[in-house]
Parts: C-alpha cells; sequence; structure tokens
C-alpha cells in the first residue's frame, strides 16, 4: 500500500491539473460489497459522483495522511485512497472494447500501449516482458479533461476507494478526524513525538508508528527503515525505550519520509507515478525485504531476519536491533 512518500509524489504530480475540467468519466467499478456506500464502486454514488464532477474545475490537490483530496470548482473534492494496488496516471488514452489503453505511439503514462486489462497477477509476471510496464494497464477509472488527455486510476485489485465529498467537510470525515499527525509538518518536534507515542505506552513500536491515529502516513517499509537506521528492535514496547533511543527513532522518521518523497517513492511492489514510472526508493532498502541477506551498517556483522509483529512482516537486523 502506497505510504506518505507515494502519495505526496503523486499529489505533486496531480497539481499539474491545476485549471483543467472534468469533461466526462468513465469507469468499471461496480460491486454489491458497496453497496449504500460512499464510494464509486457502488452505481448509486457513481451516479452523484458524476453529477459533482463533470464541468468542474480543478483547484487544488492535497494530501491528508494516505488519502488524495482533488478540489473542485463545484464545492466537493475528489476523495481517494489508493489502498494496495491502485496508482493515477496523466496521459492520452482510448476506449477500446470494454476498457481503456493509452494511445499508440503516444507517451502516455510511460507506456506505448496496452493489453485488454482482465488478465490475472500470474499472467502480468510471466508475459510482462513484453510491456514497458504491466502494472499499468488496468485502467478501472478514467476522468476526461479539458487538454484532451485524461487522468486514470490503474488498480489491478479493484481495492481502491474513490469517492465525492463536500470540500468544506473533509476534516470532519470519519477517516480524516481520527488521524494523527503529519511527520513532516513543521510542528511535529521531538517533543510532540514523544506525546504522540505516550498514547500507546503497551504498544510495539513498529505498530505504533503503523498506526494512522498517532502518526499520519507511515506503513509497513517505512516503519522496517526507520527503526533499522534508529537501531530499534519492531517489538520493543513503547514505554520500555530510553527517552534517549526516541530522538534516534524521530530523526529517521522525518529524514526516510523526506527521503521517500526526494527518490519518488518506493516500487518495490505496483507503485508507480503519475507519468507511469517506477520511483527509486527501494534501491535505498536496508531491511525491508531484505530477510537473509548481511546488515549493512557500518561495523555490524548481523543478518536481516523477517518477523510478523502485529500481523504485519517485520524486517529487521538480529544484532544491532536487539530487544
Amino acid at each position: 500500500m502506497p505510504e506518505l512518500p507515494e502519495v505526496q509524489t503523486t499529489v505533486n504530480g496531480l497539481k499539474r491539473l491545476i485549471g483543467l475540467r472534468i469533461t466526462d468519466i468513465w469507469s468499471d467499478y461496480n460491486s454489491l460489497f458497496y453497496k449504500g456506500k460512499a464510494n464509486i464502486n457502488d452505481p448509486a454514488h457513481f451516479r452523484i459522483f458524476k453529477k459533482g464532477v463533470i464541468g468542474a474545475k480543478i483547484l487544488g490537490v492535497e494530501r491528508k495522511a494516505k488519502n488524495i483530496f482533488i478540489h473542485l470548482s463545484s464545492g466537493f473534492s475528489i476523495f481517494a485512497h489508493m489502498k494496495m494496488t491502485g496508482h493515477f496516471m496523466h496521459g492520452e488514452y482510448e476506449k477500446i472494447g470494454l476498457g481503456w489503453r493509452a494511445k499508440r505511439g503516444k507517451k502516455s503514462a510511460g507506456i506505448e500501449e496496452t493489453r485488454k486489462n482482465v488478465v490475472s497477477e500470474e499472467e502480468i509476471i510471466k508475459n510482462g516482458s513484453g510491456l514497458h510496464d504491466p502494472y499499468n494497464r488496468f485502467v478501472r477509472l478514467v476522468f476526461s479533461l479539458s487538454d484532451g488527455a485524461h487522468l486514470v486510476l490503474s488498480d489491478m485489485r479493484r481495492f481502491a476507494k474513490v469517492a465525492l465529498v463536500k470540500t468544506a467537510d473533509i476534516n470532519s470525515l470519519p477517516e480524516i478526524s481520527v488521524l494523527g499527525p503529519e511527520p513532516l509538518d513543521s510542528s511535529f518536534t521531538l517533543s510532540k513525538f514523544k506525546e504522540v507515542l505516550s498514547q500507546k505506552p503497551n504498544g510495539k513500536i513498529k505498530t505504533v508508528l503503523m498506526d494512522q491515529t498517532v502518526i499520519s502516513g507511515i506503513g509497513n517499509i517505512y516503519s522496517d527503515e526507520i527503526l533499522w537506521r534508529a537501531g530499534v528492535h519492531p517489538e520493543s514496547l513503547v514505554r520500555a525505550i530510553p527517552p534517549a533511543r526516541l530522538s534516534p527513532i524521530f530523526s529517521a522518521t522525518r529524514t526516510l519520509l523526506k527521503k521517500g518523497i526526494d527518490f519518488g517513492g518506493d516500487s518495490m511492489s505496483d507503485y508507480r507515478n503519475i507519468d507511469g514510472e517506477k520511483g527509486k526508493f527501494q534501491e535505498e532498502h536496508q531491511a525491508y525485504r531484505k530477510a537473509g541477506k548481511p546488515c549493512t551498517k557500518k561495523g555490524c556483522h548481523g543478518t536481516i531476519i523477517r518477523k510478523i509483529v502485529g500481523g504485519r512482516s517485520a524486517h529487521f537486523c538480529d544484532t544491532h536491533q536487539k530487544l
């Protein structure tokens, strides 16, 4: 799932669309599971969504934790969470049969053409070498724009959430009102960091770092990298971590999230930016998915191991990250 750096990278790209109007919308999201919910997967909400979006001008784009808001001149905002496999792309697309593909010969979202998008993950792995990037072809949502191009959402597993909300009501949404502070805000100081951690004294530090009600935007990848850099075991209870050890965690949090943005996000899995291109933070991993590899910390002779912590995979050094 995209974390703060990936979502911020997407938002930075979406800002190029400010000033454009949305002229039409297409979607093949439709699931009985979402009936009655504020999600375009519900046909009833999609009808409301279209009315609030078509003809509106894009006024701004912002991130709140892992959520994206595209603000419109209609007084509404498009609320999007990319979930496990979603990513937005901007380019020239065309309707082909039941789906959409990037126009041939066009540099649309980093690909020259896509195949029919109803294929399995196994087929992607088997046949992906014939495409620039197979993860860009699962187009589920298309916004036609006034510049003649399109904003599309590729989402292999169809888990992404997209909804229409009143712009004035954003901060009162259930998903937003419970969020912890933004770790890259200037107001997020070491003192504030210690304060929010103290809300979960008996929690394991990896789990607490990923708790969106404590701190916004951190997930599995960055929590592993933060704790490796700080030299703290992921199962350390918050109350048992000496105050002097909290400062390195705080510093690593801000440093690595900024670095993630600078590197265009992490594409170890299927995240791509608005041009359909991979980020490069995965090339900087020291712990995440490095199980069995020697620890690269200077002077450390440990090995990276993998363990389930709080239902999630944790990767850490068995030597310099001792409990």
